[in-house]
């Protein structure tokens, strides 16, 4: 199997963090490097804040219990996971999973942006307070959850995290529902590049 020219520029990426030791203090405590899974031709790519315990084992976003509810709303809008691609801010777990701290998000920031350059999605899905924050500083995810936003030519969604839904069942439906609006977001950007 060929490897795409665009998973060969993503692979190039986590060459260069692992090699610029980005984060050393971070990468010290963690068992490894958490990059991003999924397809790099991808239309949406979901962003989240850092990798959990589960992630740092598997070295793949999104495995525990919130990557379980993320599957079954692709599901709900008849995505799997390799159909999307799915990244986080910070690539290093956190210690105790804590938040990751500004200077980790802006340490990794660049990287992150590189991945979305070559990955070129329609629509970049924020999962949380922080990774919306990163692109979209300066807004409430209370305020403005499931609403897109186009910042500098990209449009975004923010989310609320999947994480936040499973410890506070009332932000479950809100997440659903704005979850299956994704489909509708993409196929409006679709007719308006038709224009």
């Amino acid at each position: 199997m060929v490897k795409s020219e665009k998973q060969a520029k993503l692979d190039q990426i986590k060459t260069d963090i692992l090699a610029k030791n980005i984060c050393p203090d971070l990468a010290k405590q963690a068992t490894q490097l958490v990059f991003g899974d999924g397809n790099p031709d991808a239309d949406i790519v979901f962003i989240g804040e850092a990798p959990g315990k589960n992630e740092d084992i598997q070295g793949l976003p999104f495995v525990g219990a919130s990557g379980k509810f993320l599957s079954e709303m692709l599901a709900l809008i008849n995505l799997k996971r390799e159909d999307i691609y799915i990244t986080n801010i910070v690539k290093y777990r956190p210690p105790s999973n804590r938040d990751p701290e500004q200077d980790e998000k802006d340490a990794f920031l660049p990287f992150l942006e590189a991945q979305l350059k070559v990955i070129q999605p329609k629509v970049v899905v924020t999962l949380g307070r922080h990774s919306m924050n990163c692109f979209l500083p300066g807004l409430q995810i209370g305020k403005v959850h499931g609403q897109p936003k186009r910042y500098k030519g990209q449009v975004y969604l923010p989310l609320f995290h999947p994480a936040a839904a499973l410890y506070n069942g009332a932000l479950r439906q809100t997440l659903i529902d704005d979850f299956i609006s994704i489909p509708i977001i993409i196929k409006k950007l679709e007719e308006s590049e038709k224009k």
